[in-house]
């Protein structure tokens, strides 16, 4: 383990260094990206690359995908009219 990061967060993070390398890669792949992934790109780039804009493009994702799923969470519970 790196950085005291699980198995599963090291192979998310292997998958992020395969697959990205730019904003304009990371921009074109975003939406296939899983909240776990997302999660593992930020540690990934706040421990090694340290990248502002990066940091930023992929909390900005992070966060979209967690408001949705949360969302979708909360609504469950609500009566159609």
């Amino acid at each position: 383990m790196r950085h005291g990061l699980t198995t599963r967060w090291c192979n998310a993070l292997q998958t992020w260094r395969r697959k990205l390398k730019t904003w304009r890669k990371f921009h074109l792949e975003a939406n296939e990206y899983s909240e776990e992934q997302l999660l593992a790109m930020l540690e990934e780039e706040k421990l090694v690359h340290k990248r502002v804009k990066m940091l930023e493009r992929i909390h900005q994702r992070y966060c979209t995908l967690r408001s949705n799923r949360e969302r979708l969470e909360v609504l469950k519970f609500g009566k159609k009219p």
